[in-house]
């Protein structure tokens, strides 16, 4: 691993899918941290936790995170218990704890975990930090995200990890961080597309000599991004073959299945969490009074044999394969069903179209904040990996012209951005 520079200014992106972190040392380019893995040293360190039983640990469950747990999970994957997109529950109200082998964790737990493990594979580098700026979505994801309590949960998780911790807007980070490809004055907007949330910043660049080079203007955002986008694709090719849209008999009535178990299972941040006796117990009811006691059987299976991530990675695969050709092959097979599906890029757009409707709307607000029109923007900054989808850039395009439209650094903009936010003498004029 290569050799880091003894500072103690950090920018932490922690993100809904991956997580990023990077120094900043003075006077210097921010630098971003490789973490240890079991393929070696990475800079994108996967937001996701894997538990299993271990002798020798206390209480007997040991745990991991980032690439590690991916490792752990996939050598014995019906023993463990894998969490990912657990950000996503951060403003909750709904959400108590997870139980994990009988055992019940509160999000600042399950964030806190994250955080020592992630320490632990930076070799030390990240111990006695005195600045640590963190990423924070602009709105947090959920129907109704209670902000109060995603900020208590945060710093709960956060306390005592550094001296001096502060929150910034995350596409204000990427703003940071685009600026310094600017030689002269710019109003850009800048989206950011996590797995979450989608955010929105219109922050004016001064010139590369101005005392302060960025001055935020409007923000605006929305609990819609990548995950949903997943959601859509295993409600459509997925869950019918789960039992969704099915009956069940109750006494001489036939009557619909709740949505409730589909709606969980279709979401990352809840779907392992379903493992659980009383989950499992109300399903097999829900099986054995089934018209198609097969399917529920299937949704069983799926999750007692901890099929999560592999459902993820082929939803992922789909998502990829969508974004370079106009049609792909969805391909699945676990918990007694195979899948393969073709798909056209169309068919895509159609289902996501309500949710890139709402990720517009997010637009128009950051602009109406800002006091500007589309023509006051003299750059668009698209960051984040679900700015990868066509349709997703195609309404930037349309709005502003291909010619405004820059992207790069999509995994590892904010983090950069909130380590040169981390250089400033005072950090504070920039804090959500």
């Amino acid at each position: 691993m290569q050799a880091i520079p003894s500072n103690r200014h950090v920018g932490l992106d922690f993100g809904t899918t991956n997580s990023v972190a990077a120094f900043a040392p003075s006077g210097e380019a921010p630098q971003l941290l490789p973490l240890a893995g079991p393929d070696g040293p990475t800079d994108l360190f996967r937001s996701a936790l894997c538990f299993w039983h271990e002798d020798g640990v206390p209480g007997g469950v040991a745990v991991e995170a980032g690439p590690s747990a991916i490792h752990e999970y996939l050598e014995y994957p019906t023993d463990s218990r894998f969490l990912q997109s657990f950000k996503s529950v951060a403003a909750s109200a709904s959400f108590d704890t997870a139980t994990v082998f009988n055992r019940r964790y509160r999000f600042e737990e399950l964030g806190r975990m994250f955080l020592d493990k992630l320490a632990a594979h930076a070799g030390g580098e990240l111990d006695q930090i005195d600045r640590l700026v963190i990423g924070r979505p602009v709105h947090f994801a959920g129907a109704r995200p209670d902000e109060v309590l995603a900020r208590q949960r945060y710093d709960a998780m956060f306390s005592g990890f550094a001296r001096e911790i502060h929150y910034v807007y995350e596409p204000l980070a990427a703003a940071f961080s685009y600026a310094l490809r600017l030689d002269e004055p710019a109003t850009v907007l800048v989206a950011d597309f996590g797995g979450g949330t989608s955010d929105f910043s219109v922050v004016r660049v001064e010139a590369p000599e101005a005392a302060q080079r960025c001055v935020p203007l409007g923000h605006a955002g929305v609990g819609v991004a990548g995950d949903r986008f997943d959601q859509r694709i295993v409600d459509k090719l997925v869950l019918p073959h789960l039992g969704k849209g099915g009956k069940y008999r109750s006494f001489d009535k036939v009557l619909d299945i709740s949505p409730g178990y589909f709606a969980d299972f279709s979401d990352w941040s809840k779907l392992g969490l379903m493992r659980n006796r009383r989950t499992l117990d109300e399903l097999e009811r829900l099986r054995r009074s089934a018209v198609d006691p097969d399917a529920i059987g299937r949704m069983i299976a799926m999750i007692e044999n901890e099929l999560g991530f592999p459902l993820y990675e082929a939803v992922g695969r789909l998502k990829r394969d969508l974004s370079g050709s106009e049609s792909a092959t969805f391909r699945f097979s676990g918990g007694g069903m195979v899948i393969e599906e073709r798909v056209d890029r169309a068919q895509f757009v159609a289902w996501i179209a309500d949710d890139v409707g709402a990720m517009a709307d997010a637009v128009s607000r950051a602009l109406a904040q800002a006091g500007l029109a589309e023509g006051g923007i003299d750059r668009v900054f698209l960051t984040g990996g679900t700015s990868l989808v066509p349709a997703v850039r195609a309404l930037f395009t349309q709005r502003f012209g291909s010619e405004r439209i820059m992207s790069g650094g999509e995994m590892t903009s904010i983090a950069h951005g909130l380590a040169l936010v981390a250089q400033q003498d005072d950090p504070r004029a920039w804090v959500a």
